[in-house]
């Protein structure tokens, strides 16, 4: 077995914080920089670019971006996972506390191992605890499959905090890339799917669908939003890319309580009655024409 990789510690504090410093920029790179581009080329954020856009500037803390796996087989014994695939924390969204969690692509392809999945449910535990709404961000090629029954069972914790979640604080899917496998079920169980047209969500992909029926199917048609939205059902809002997403959840925050202790937020109408002229021509006068 190699050996793991020992950091030596600086023998004066201003050395310690800048190894910290140090430590912690190579976490917030995740997969590198090459990895980051390809992300973005991709017209995609990465997965800390979409906290910062989507929260108040400065205000998201976050929790567990040292956690490292426990796994020792098939390699992952020298493996490199920052932060473990998901960036965790709180912050707040016009003003208001909320949890937020987004899977980072970047590293192992943002699958989710034991200890993703734990961060992920500790964060859901803490917005069931303080009364905040939830946002994850999904990106995620599914089960890291080193690490076994592991991470299904990470998966199986997941939901039950979806469930203990559901009713009590408003949860916010925003599905950003690819959610396939394991991750498709979680947002399923969530109040709100917001999906950009660059992702697609399914249990299997196109692949396994061509080698058990024959059927030959991309992975826009079995998966994507238009799918999704005109066929499936399973989501709510499509946006165009990241930002659009932002701005839906950011809108869609404000219409909801934190929690189901408060009322919904009243806003003051402008009084304006003025009719709609254009309501006239929704339905048409030609009983042949569709509508």
């Amino acid at each position: 077995m190699a050996e793991k990789k020992t950091i030596k510690l600086a023998s004066t504090m201003e050395g310690r914080v800048e190894q910290l410093a140090d430590e912690r920029h190579r976490i917030e790179l995740g997969g590198g920089e090459a990895r980051l581009d390809k992300q973005r080329s991709k017209g995609k954020q990465t997965a800390r670019e979409r906290i910062d856009n989507l929260v108040d500037a400065y205000s998201f803390d976050e929790v567990g971006a040292f956690r490292k796996h426990r796994t020792t087989l098939f390699g992952m014994d020298t493996a490199e996972v920052p932060a473990d695939g998901v960036v965790t924390g709180r912050a707040t969204i016009g003003g208001r506390p909320v949890h937020v969690a987004s899977q980072d692509f970047t590293v192992m392809g943002g699958s989710a191992g034991e200890t993703q999945s734990t961060k992920v449910v500790e964060t859901m535990e803490q917005s069931l605890l303080t009364g905040t709404p939830f946002v994850f961000f999904y990106d995620s090629g599914g089960a890291r499959i080193q690490e076994g029954i592991d991470s299904l069972s990470g998966y199986g914790k997941m939901f039950y905090a979806n469930v203990k979640l559901s009713g009590v604080v408003p949860q916010v899917a925003v599905i950003a890339g690819p959610c396939a496998g394991g991750a498709s079920y979680s947002p399923a169980l969530t109040d709100f799917i917001i999906m950009t047209k660059k992702a697609q969500m399914f249990i299997t992909g196109p692949g396994v669908i061509k080698s058990v029926t024959g059927e030959e199917v991309t992975a826009d048609e079995l998966g994507g939003a238009d799918a999704h939205m005109s066929t499936s059902g399973n989501i709510h809002f499509v946006a165009e890319d990241d930002d659009a997403a932002m701005l839906i959840t950011q809108k869609l925050l404000s219409f909801l309580p934190q929690n189901n202790t408060e009322d919904a937020q009243i806003v003051n109408p402008n009084n304006d009655v003025s009719p709609d002229e254009s309501l006239r021509d929704v339905v048409p006068l030609d009983t042949n024409k569709a509508y």
